[in-house]
């Protein structure tokens, strides 16, 4: 309703004091937009995304795996110790290419590898018996809790408010100290704590600049391979739980995205959009 028709209506805040608050002119819906900026992906997109998501379950189960084999003593340190820097050494070979015979980055890199090395060694004995007085109970449930916020804000390479790398790195640093304090010997504990360098400072810089959808496989057949030999059950339930996540979820995905449907208009919070060129061009 119309209060007073004397007056043109005009899209303007400090204009039309004829008309009632609530008026709502014929022309105000001219500018309506439905599905601006909607983009509509395929299965391989979006299997080929969530990858990214099944690698880092993939990290942190073969994280666990290792920690188990340490545990109940099928593996040696040494051993883990050994595979773990063969596949660092491969890592940092196709990481630094041409620069790999650069003598400055061969120089400030081995300085910083070997006082990781030498401060995690000093200080494994303490962090061997940090958390001696919880419970196991306790610690497994913390691990649990603590992984879980790491896979959460981990960086999958969106950009989202969530993404804290710091959050997740600090997350899976402390769940390795309270496996590490579990461990038999403050050796053991050292390994594990180099193993969750490896896995969650290393190699999600390596992935960061090369990542692929097929880096998958190797770490999901690592994977497999070991869960198969400790527990069927647990092979299968991986197995499942990351078809689940890569090839349901992305395909329910695809479907529901035929019920995308957002509208625009003249209600939208305004946005000034700045010509920085023609001001300067007008100011000087």
């Amino acid at each position: 309703m119309v209060s007073h028709s004397s007056g043109h209506w005009r899209k303007s805040l400090y204009e039309n004091a004829d008309y009632d608050d609530n008026y709502t002119d014929p022309s105000f819906l001219k500018d309506l937009r439905t599905n601006l900026n909607v983009r509509f992906f395929t299965f391989e997109e979006a299997f080929k995304g969530v990858t990214r998501l099944n690698n880092q379950i993939s990290c942190v189960t073969l994280f666990l795996l290792i920690f188990y084999l340490l545990y109940s003593e099928h593996v040696t340190p040494p051993n883990v110790l050994f595979t773990a820097g063969l596949a660092t050494s491969m890592g940092y070979i196709f990481y630094r290419g041409r620069k790999l015979f650069d003598l400055q980055f061969l120089l400030e890199d081995s300085k910083t590898l070997l006082s990781v090395l030498v401060f995690g060694y000093l200080f494994a004995p303490l962090l061997h018996r940090l958390t001696n007085a919880i419970s196991t109970d306790t610690i497994f449930s913390m691990t649990f809790f603590v992984l879980l916020l790491n896979l959460i804000f981990c960086d999958y390479g969106l950009s989202a408010a969530m993404v804290s790398k710091a959050l997740s790195l600090n997350a899976a640093i402390f769940a390795a100290i309270c496996l590490a304090s579990r461990l038999s010997t403050a050796f053991h504990a050292f390994v594990l704590l180099v193993e969750a360098a490896v896995f969650f400072v290393l190699y999600p810089i390596f992935i960061s600049l090369y990542w692929q959808w097929y880096f998958l496989v190797p770490i999901f057949g690592v994977c497999c391979g070991l869960l198969y030999s400790i527990s069927f059950n647990g092979f299968l339930f991986y197995v499942l739980f990351t078809g689940f996540i890569n090839i349901f979820c992305p395909y329910i995905f695809v479907i529901q995205q035929r019920y995308k449907h957002n509208i625009h208009g003249p209600w939208d919070e305004a946005i000034v959009e700045e010509n920085v060129e023609g001001f300067i061009e007008n100011n000087l």
